[in-house]
């Protein structure tokens, strides 16, 4: 038996205490905190703290990825990168060998399942800290993989994926603590008390498999890796295969840090294969994987919550849904306006929290410069974005280059998708030219308007730059068309304007009903599609756009289970 005394020895435990206590306070009290600056000044990271990433990640293109050649392989190397922004990435990655890498990620298991909750934490926190030392080399990394901006690879890829990373581990580690090491047991009786001894031992479900996305990377897969590893299970990381590198850079930092900590590197193994393959199903069905963690499209996600689940694996999803913006009225046109057309621009709207859907009633909007028509607010939002993005050079590092073929043949044709839908194109998207990457497809967002009636037109997801003007009888009939699109096709956000108390009521209640957060009145610097860690959930888990939320009890909870030993004494 692993005892407290045992736990407390490592010496990452004392290095890194003050900051899991940090973080689970602030996970408790729902507050703000973040441990990883945001900002890639060099006055936070380090004078040429910029100009070593970049060297770094040159360094690892058109080469072998050798930091991963320890892991167990078949001989072939993987690797079929393209950035979105045009060059081939040329990273060459060794071809796993699952079969020995279960065989040595089950090896790796009885050593850090003994080390106990504490030290799992302490030394997950290492690795996230070894991570962000290297955030420029990670930005660098998911954009020439997700085709976001540069800043936003910094700070989503980089700082904000790391701050969900340290929620995971805190939970993990709340949820473990709540069950004592040890504890004597009384129980009145006739002379002496009946005393036994009992002994609490939480242990790990077994292998966990983390399906990475092209999108979000690290900010995705980071979750389910934390919350996996804090809580005793190996990690087998199968990344997207058009974004590998980010997660490649990730499990090499894992291993080393698992090393130098005296735990085996084959807790924490990457799975790469070419775009085409079909190893994250193969892996998903095998029988040493217990735990699944995926991010991506419906299709794959619904069939792992079937299949996959149907053998006993735990299976965590996010996957996509119609998020809503519910117009009823504001006292601020232009803050609303504003803040609606960034969050439809920025990374040209390829987020899974990007809002598509706007209901706005026909009978108009009240707002602080006049009443407006649906179809004159329509034109307004439209206006509202041509502004935004009228700037080339700036509008690319709003909107970055769109990830892949399905949404560029979106954006590149939006009156057919129109027609074909049976809408109308209130705002066409416009082809914007990279400076510095010429072959980049980016695109500004467009805008199409329909009836309520016409559901085929907005009950669908359309993932990218491309939002629908949803007319509607009045606004309790955007409430009931929100409610009921996203408990029926699931959504990751929602958003409601109104000056009126009883719509804000009657909002929140849609959103419950849902099943999706609310943000109400956002016309400032938080948008609808940023959370913050420790204080907002990714997701709810209570429609079918995800059946995890970032980062509750429910998410860390069962990837493990309490063994118990008792004695008389």
């Amino acid at each position: 038996m692993t005892d407290t005394a045992t736990t407390t020895s490592h010496p990452l435990l004392e290095q890194h205490r003050e900051t899991l206590e940090a973080a689970a306070r602030a996970l408790r009290e729902r507050s703000y905190y973040s441990r990883y600056p945001e900002s890639p000044s060099p006055r936070v990271y380090g004078e040429g703290s910029a100009e070593r990433g970049q060297a770094a990640h040159e360094q690892s293109l058109n080469s072998d990825f050798s930091a991963l050649a320890d892991q167990p392989s078949t001989g072939a190397v993987v690797g079929s990168e393209v950035s979105p922004y045009g060059p081939r990435l040329g990273v060459r990655y060794p071809q796993l060998d699952v079969p020995a890498a279960v065989l040595a990620a089950r090896a790796a298991i009885p050593a850090w399942r003994d080390a106990g909750p504490e030290v799992r934490a302490a030394v997950c926190t290492e690795i996230v800290e070894r991570i962000n030392a290297r955030c420029h080399e990670m930005a660098h990394a998911v954009m020439h993989t997700s085709g976001q901006p540069f800043v936003m690879s910094f700070q989503a890829g980089g700082p904000h994926a790391q701050d969900r990373a340290l929620e995971a581990i805190v939970a993990a580690l709340e949820e473990q603590r709540r069950i004592p090491a040890s504890v004597t047991w009384e129980k009145p009786a006739k002379g002496e008390p009946i005393r036994m001894q009992k002994d609490y031992r939480p242990v790990p479900r077994g292998l966990a498999l983390v399906i990475g996305c092209n999108t979000f990377p690290t900010w995705n897969a980071y979750p389910g890796i934390f919350a996996s590893l804090a809580t005793g299970n190996p990690v087998i990381v199968k990344p997207h295969p058009r974004a590998v590198l980010p997660l490649a850079v990730t499990v090499a930092v894992a291993r080393e840090v698992l090393a130098e900590a005296g735990f085996d590197k084959a807790l924490v193994q990457l799975a790469p294969e070419d775009d085409g393959g079909t190893l994250a199903k193969d892996l998903a069905l095998d029988p040493a994987v217990k735990i699944i963690d995926y991010t991506g499209g419906p299709g794959f996600g619904r069939w792992l919550e079937t299949e996959a689940a149907a053998q006993g694996k735990l299976v965590y999803t996010e996957k996509a849904g119609l998020n809503s913006v519910v117009v009823d009225s504001t006292d601020d046109l232009r803050g609303m306006l504003g803040n609606l057309a960034f969050s439809f621009s920025l990374y040209s709207g390829q987020m899974c929290t990007a809002p598509q859907n706007v209901y706005v009633p026909q009978t108009g909007v009240d707002t602080d410069e006049g009443h407006l028509s649906a179809d004159e607010f329509a034109g307004r939002l439209g206006e509202a974005i041509t502004r935004f993005t009228a700037d080339d050079a700036r509008a690319v590092e709003i909107l970055g280059a769109t990830v892949n073929d399905d949404v560029r043949g979106r954006a590149t044709d939006v009156p057919a998708l129109a027609a074909r839908l049976g809408g109308e194109v209130v705002l066409d998207s416009r082809a914007v030219t990279h400076p510095t990457y010429p072959d980049a497809v980016v695109r500004t967002p467009a805008l199409v308007a329909t009836d309520a009636g016409n559901e085929v037109a907005y009950t669908q997801e359309c993932f990218g730059p491309v939002a629908f003007v949803v007319r509607t009888a009045d606004t309790a009939e955007s409430l009931r068309r929100f409610a009921e699109t996203v408990r029926e096709h699931g959504g990751m956000t929602a958003a409601v304007y109104s000056t009126s108390e009883e719509v804000l009521d009657a909002a929140r209640d849609a959103a419950v009903e849902a099943g999706v957060a609310l943000s109400e009145n956002l016309t400032g610097q938080v948008f609808v599609n940023q959370t913050a860690a420790f204080s907002d959930l990714h997701g709810t888990g209570a429609n079918p756009a995800a059946n995890a939320a970032y980062a509750d009890a429910a998410f860390v909870a069962n990837r493990f289970r309490v063994i118990t030993s008792r004695r008389h004494v």
